[in-house]
């Protein structure tokens, strides 16, 4: 399995989970515009409380217009993010969307088609952060180090590269950073991940997969946005190369499926996802969750696959920067017959 972001091809899904069983057979031939105008104010906290900007039925197809981490406010390589930014207010999220029939013990799935960049001049921005990212001190890791310096990187982009600096040609590897549903009772920053999804930051997030969300408040309540052009795993920095984008999205429902932590499928492998500290348990969570779903699904003994994913087990780092670090566990799809 090439554990690497790609542009997966979607001619996949008609196999997938969400076609399936989900009650829109992934596709209603829907379509709904989520643009700037129609969402307004971007939302910074997941939950139950902020008011539906839209809703749909189960297989329908959003575009939405989603803005980068900081809202447009890194302008040029000149500004200092700590004059313009404002913890916890970054990752602003388009939202929430209600699923018609969606209810506690469903999931709902999210097919990310594509992501296309935002603008006349697409760019996107890197920057270090006062006591932010994993190489310095932060308010969770406390130390008595002063903080790195302030740097701002604007790059250009297109849809087959992202133009890092004269010499350095990256090549456009786009994903959606936060994607979540709602907790059932707790209102939760999107800077945070957790069993919701949130601020995963998991590169294999992009095109050509879908995300299966737990369900835990009415309707599901879809929140997405900070869309990255490109990133490595843990995101060392605390930042990716943030950019405004066009993304294309089906949303189906599955009743009755319940799980506990968000789930990814490709089209060659499935991945579980787990987000707390310390890392490690971030890796437990996942390869668990990976585990009881190979149990329930596809006909494993749970202890034999304990023992075969020791053998052929991949894990992928999403960040180990944010308040909570995120980790996929998969296996190749060629295991699975």
């Amino acid at each position: 399995m090439e554990m690497i972001t790609r542009l997966y091809p979607n001619d996949w899904v008609k196999d997938s989970i969400m076609y399936k069983r989900g009650e829109g057979k992934g596709s209603s031939g829907v379509t709904h515009k989520l643009t700037e105008d129609v969402q307004g104010t971007y939302i910074y906290t997941m939950g139950p409380y902020s008011d539906p900007v839209m809703h749909i039925k189960p297989g329908d197809q959003v575009i939405v217009e989603t803005r980068d981490a900081f809202e447009g406010a890194i302008k040029t390589e000149q500004d200092k993010p700590s004059e313009l930014l404002k913890m916890p207010f970054l990752n602003p999220q388009a939202g929430p969307i209600m699923i018609e029939g969606a209810e506690p013990g469903d999931a709902v799935a999210v097919h990310i088609e594509s992501m296309v960049p935002r603008g006349p001049k697409p760019q996107g921005t890197c920057c270090m952060i006062k006591e932010f990212g994993a190489l310095t001190g932060t308010y969770y890791t406390a130390t008595l180090n002063e903080p790195l310096p302030e740097k701002v990187r604007k790059v250009d982009i297109d849809e087959e590269n992202v133009y890092w600096s004269d010499k350095i040609i990256l090549p456009y590897r786009p994903h959606i950073g936060t994607l979540s549903l709602s907790p059932e009772i707790d209102s939760i920053n999107s800077l945070t991940p957790d069993n919701h999804g949130g601020n995963m930051d998991l590169p294999d997030m992009g095109p050509g997969t879908i995300t299966y969300l737990p369900v835990r408040s009415p309707g599901g309540r879809l929140f997405i946005g900070d869309a990255h052009a490109c990133q490595g795993d843990g995101e060392v920095c605390g930042v990716a190369v943030e950019y405004p984008t066009v993304t294309t999205i089906t949303v189906d429902l599955i009743k009755n499926y319940t799980i506990e932590w968000p789930r990814l499928e490709a089209d060659d492998f499935i991945m579980g996802i787990g987000s707390t500290r310390p890392l490690e348990d971030a890796t437990r969570i996942a390869y668990r969750e990976l585990i009881y779903w190979l149990e329930s699904e596809y006909d494993f003994d749970r202890w034999d696959a304990y023992m075969m994913l020791s053998q052929c087990g991949k894990v992928r780092l999403g960040n180990f920067v944010d308040p909570k670090y995120t980790v996929g566990a998969a296996i190749p799809k060629k295991y699975l017959k």
